[in-house]
C-alpha cells in the first residue's frame, strides 16, 4: 500500500507503456525482458482461473547448462508490475532470473483484490513458482492463453523444500517487495514451502490493527479483542485505490470485477463501510481483515525472513514488524529485522530500498546491501554474513542511510525502561518523590468527528505540528528540559487512570482517546514524532489503561523536553460516537510514561 506524495496521488495507477505480448527486449545492463501471461488456478478446489500479467528478466549468461536462482516480486497497492522494474533490473544485472508480476485485481491481471490472502493470492504466486521450476501449461505469450510458453529450465532446482519434502517443480527462489508486495510474500510462503527466502518491506502484521488500531489490551502481537479507531484517511485511500486500480481497460478485460463489491472481494465493501461509518470494524470485518494477515497464519511460515520496516510510517508502524518478528522467532523460523527511516508517510519517493527504489545501490544503502546478502546466502549458497539480528536507523547521525547510520543488536529489546511520572500541573517528573496529585479533563466530540483542523498524518509533516485543537479537548504533561540527549528506541508505553461521569456499556459508547508523543524544542515548538498516534478504545474506565504506543527511534536533544498528549479526537481517525467528559488523574507512581532508552 505505497502512496505518492499527496493524498490523492495513490489513486493513480502508475502509468507505463505495456510491452507487446511475447516480444523480448534486449537491455544494455546484460539481461532480456519479455512479457508473459499466466493461467493461474485458485480457490478451495482450484477451479477459478485468474490471468496474471508479468515481466520476465533473464540474465544474458544464464542457460540450461548454467542455471541461476530466481526472484519473484510484486508491487504496492494500486500499482502494477511496472513499479518493480528498478528492483527487477537491479537483481537481473546481478545474475538472478526475475519474474515481476501484477497482483490479482491490479493492472491487466484478472480476478479481484483479496488483500493478499493465502487463498487466492498465495495460490496464484504458487503457480508462478511452479513455472520458474519448469512446469508447463501455466505461461503464455498472450493474455488469451493461446500461445504456450514452456516452464523454465534456466533456474536452479532444489531437491528439498523448506518443510523437508521433495516437491515437483522446485526452483531456488526468493521474494522481495514492499507494502502490499510485502504481505504477498507471507501469503505465498504459507502455501508454498518451495520458496527459499523472503524480504517483506514496510508491510502489515494484522490489517485490522493497521486500519483501526487499538493501542491497549493486546492479545497476541498487535491484535486486540476490542476494536480500535478507524484511520479515516488511510481507509478512504485504500478503498478508492482498490476500486480505481484496474482502470477502464482492466474492467473490460475482466468484467467480473464490477460485480458485487467493485474490484474487491465481497466482504471488503462491508468491512470498509462499517469501519468508516461507526468508527471501528465489527467482528465480521475484523475476521476478514485478520484472515488476510500474517498474524492469522504465521505458524505456516518456515521460510528465512528478512523484515524491513520504516519508522516514518503511519500506516504500518514498527510495532507490526516487531509482532511478526517475535512470532517467527518463537517458532524457530530464521528471521532478522531492520528498522529503516522511510515508510509510507515519508513523502516523495517512498523507497522500498533506502535511498530510492529507482536507485538501489548496495555500496551506499545499508538495507539494499542487507537484502542482497540475504539472497546471496539463501539463493546462491554464498558464504556471506547476513548481518545482525536487529538494526535500526539513527537519523541524528547524519550518514544518510549508509551502514554508519545504523546501530545493530542481537535483539530488538535494546532499550532500558525509564519512567516519567504524570504529576499535577501537567508535568512529567522523573523522581517519584516529586509526584503531586492532580487531574485534568478533556472532552470528546459528538460522533467522533474532530472539532478542529489538524494536518493529516497520512504523511509526516516536514516541521513542527501544533496540536491545533479546541481548548479542553486534550490534556498534556511536559517534562523538564534535558541536560543531555535522550535516545529512545522501541515502543513507549503510557499508563493512565481515567474516569467519566456516565457509564460505558460496550464498544459503541466506549471512551476513545488518542495518545501522542511530542518533542518540544527550546523555543516551545512541538513536533509529533514521526506523525505517530496511538488510539485507545476504553470499555472499562474503572481500570488503569496501559497504552502501547508505536515504536520510534528518536533523539530528544539537549534542551528539548518530552511531552505526552492525550486528546479526545484526531483528524486522521474516527473517534468515539458518544461525547464524553474524561478526567485523567495524576499523583501516584502508577500513572507514568515509560520510555525504552539506549545509551546514557
Amino acid at each position: 500500500m505505497r502512496t505518492t506524495t499527496t493524498l490523492f496521488g495513490v489513486l493513480a495507477v502508475i502509468a507505463s507503456a505495456a510491452l507487446p505480448a511475447g516480444v523480448a527486449h534486449a537491455d544494455p545492463a546484460g539481461f532480456t525482458r519479455s512479457s508473459l501471461y499466466f493461467d493461474t488456478t485458485v480457490g478451495p478446489d482450484g477451479s477459478r482461473h485468474c490471468n496474471v500479467e508479468a515481466d520476465l528478466y533473464t540474465p544474458d549468461d544464464v542457460s540450461a547448462d548454467k542455471p541461476a536462482p530466481a526472484v519473484l516480486t510484486t508491487h504496492g497497492f494500486g500499482q502494477t508490475k511496472d513499479a518493480q522494474a528498478p528492483t527487477a533490473e537491479f537483481l537481473a544485472a546481478r545474475g538472478y532470473v526475475v519474474l515481476a508480476y501484477s497482483g490479482l485485481g491490479f493492472g491487466g491481471t484478472g480476478c479481484k483484490v483479496t488483500i493478499d490472502s493465502p487463498d487466492p493470492d498465495g495460490q496464484a504466486a504458487q503457480d508462478l513458482v511452479s513455472f520458474l521450476g519448469g512446469a508447463d501449461g501455466i505461461a503464455y505469450e498472450d493474455a488469451a492463453h493461446t500461445r504456450p510458453v514452456p516452464g523454465l529450465d534456466i533456474v536452479v532446482r532444489d531437491t528439498v523444500a523448506q518443510d523437508g519434502r521433495t516437491l515437483p517443480d522446485d526452483p531456488r527462489v526468493g521474494m522481495v517487495g514492499g507494502s502490499y508486495g510485502g504481505a504477498i510474500q507471507f501469503a505465498a510462503a504459507a502455501v508454498d514451502p518451495r520458496i527459499d527466502a523472503i524480504v517483506p518491506m514496510i508491510t502489515w502484521n494484522d490489517l485490522s490493527y493497521s486500519l483501526a488500531p487499538n493501542s491497549t489490551g493486546a492479545t497476541v502481537g498487535v491484535s486486540t479483542a476490542v476494536p480500535g479507531a478507524t484511520k479515516t484517511s488511510w481507509t478512504t485511500i485504500f478503498s478508492a485505490a482498490g476500486v480505481t486500480a484496474p482502470g477502464a481497460a482492466g474492467y473490460r478485460a475482466d468484467p467480473t470485477k464490477v460485480l458485487g463489491c467493485p474490484n474487491f472481494a465481497d466482504p471488503a465493501c462491508g468491512a470498509l463501510a462499517t469501519s468508516l461509518t461507526q468508527g471501528f470494524p465489527d467482528p465480521q470485518a475484523v475476521q476478514f481483515l485478520r484472515s488476510a494477515s500474517v498474524a492469522s497464519y504465521v505458524d505456516r511460515i518456515h521460510t528465512p525472513t528478512l523484515l524491513i520496516q520504516g519508522a516514518e510510517d503511519t500506516l504500518f508502524n514498527l510495532n507490526e514488524a516487531t509482532a511478526t518478528f517475535e512470532a517467527l522467532q518463537r517458532q524457530g523460523t530464521e528471521v532478522k529485522m531492520i528498522w529503516q527511516k522511510r515508510g509510507h508517510s515519508s513523502g516523495g519517493d517512498q523507497s522500498l530500498l533506502s535511498g530510492g527504489a529507482s536507485r538501489p545501490n548496495p555500496d551506499t544503502q545499508y538495507t539494499t546491501a542487507r537484502y542482497l546478502d540475504w539472497f546471496e546466502r539463501h539463493l546462491k549458497d554464498a558464504d556471506v554474513d547476513t548481518g545482525p539480528t536487529f538494526a535500526y536507523y539513527r537519523d541524528w547521525v547524519g550518514a544518510a542511510g549508509t551502514a554508519d547510520s545504523y546501530e545493530t543488536a542481537s535483539t530488538p529489546d535494546v532499550g532500558t525502561a525509564q519512567s516519567l511520572y504524570l504529576s499535577d500541573g501537567g508535568t512529567l517528573v522523573s523522581d517519584r518523590g516529586a509526584i503531586r496529585a492532580g487531574s485534568q479533563t478533556l472532552s470528546t466530540p459528538v460522533g467522533g468527528v474532530v472539532q478542529g483542523s489538524t494536518p493529516s498524518i497520512v504523511q509526516v509533516p516536514p516541521g513542527p505540528r501544533p496540536e491545533n485543537q479546541p481548548p479542553g479537548s486534550f490534556v498534556t504533561w511536559t517534562g523538564a528540559a534535558l541536560d543531555a540527549p535522550l535516545d529512545v528506541v522501541g515502543a513507549p508505553a503510557a499508563t493512565v487512570r481515567i474516569s467519566t461521569p456516565t457509564p460505558v456499556t460496550g464498544d459503541l459508547d466506549a471512551v476513545v482517546a488518542f495518545a501522542k508523543l511530542y518533542d518540544v524544542a527550546p523555543d516551545g515548538s512541538a513536533t509529533l514524532i514521526n506523525g505517530q498516534v496511538a488510539p485507545v478504545r476504553i470499555v472499562d474506565p474503572n481500570a488503569p489503561v496501559t497504552i502501547t504506543m508505536p515504536a520510534i527511534v528518536h533523539r530528544f536533544d539537549t534542551g528539548h523536553s518530552v511531552r505526552l498528549v492525550l486528546s479526545g479526537s484526531d483528524s486522521s481517525f474516527r473517534g468515539g460516537l458518544v461525547p464524553r467528559q474524561v478526567t485523567v488523574a495524576a499523583g501516584d507512581a502508577g500513572q507514568q510514561l515509560v520510555l525504552p532508552v539506549v545509551g546514557g
